[in-house]
């Protein structure tokens, strides 16, 4: 594994700074451990507001290599997204993984740094030269086209709806309840005919009643 290559040192740096990261962490952005393997940082953004991005979820991944952190890591999008500076394969070319990397620069940079990708995109730099050469001759068409990227590949998945009187055992008991108020006695226990009333009685009752 590539986290068996590292120094003991930038071990221990690095899970530093991903507990630093889970206990403070960046706007719009979720870090997740992988104890497996150290050196593959896993990490979630919200597609930042008033982007085509808005509302998707979208997944990415530091790769530490073992001369970390004398070298950068390599950063790639696990999630397809439409985007000047993120190939289609997901590679993301921004400069503080490249020339403007300083060892004393941490994951938490790295990760603002291309959450501001999404913000801002520099069509310069396109390792996606058609969505480049969008965003320069129509925004418009830029935006819809990674809307609609956002739409299929960067939805959240959907929680289970708990069990409710539309489905599940609770439907059971739902049906069950209506049926006993709804059908009387074919639902319900037998009602037991109250003491000292019998067939006599009751027309007796009845001629009482019309005489009021």
């Amino acid at each position: 594994m590539a986290g068996e290559a590292l120094s003991t040192s930038a071990v221990s740096r690095l899970v530093k700074e991903l507990r630093d990261l889970q206990q403070k962490p960046e706007e719009g952005i979720k870090v997740s451990i992988t104890e497996e393997n150290i050196a593959d940082v896993r990490a979630e953004y919200e597609g930042p507001a008033g982007t085509p991005y808005e509302g998707g979820l979208f997944r990415m991944k530091l790769v530490v290599g073992p001369e970390f952190p004398q070298a950068p890591p390599k950063g790639f999008f696990l999630t397809k997204v439409f985007h000047p500076n993120i190939s289609k394969t997901g590679e993301i070319c921004v400069n503080v993984l490249k020339r403007d990397w300083k060892a004393d620069l941490g994951l938490r940079h790295v990760l603002v740094v291309i959450r501001c990708l999404l913000i801002q995109p520099f069509p310069d730099s396109a390792l996606n030269e058609e969505a480049g050469k969008l965003l320069y001759e129509d925004y418009e068409a830029y935006a819809k086209h990674a809307r609609l990227m956002t739409s299929i590949h960067a939805q959240a998945p959907k929680r289970p709806m708990p069990l409710t009187a539309s489905g599940g055992a609770n439907a059971v008991n739902s049906s069950n309840a209506d049926a006993q108020h709804s059908t009387g006695d074919s639902a319900s226990p037998a009602v037991k005919k109250p003491k000292g009333v019998d067939k006599k009685s009751a027309p007796l009752k009845k001629r009482g009643l019309k005489r009021l």
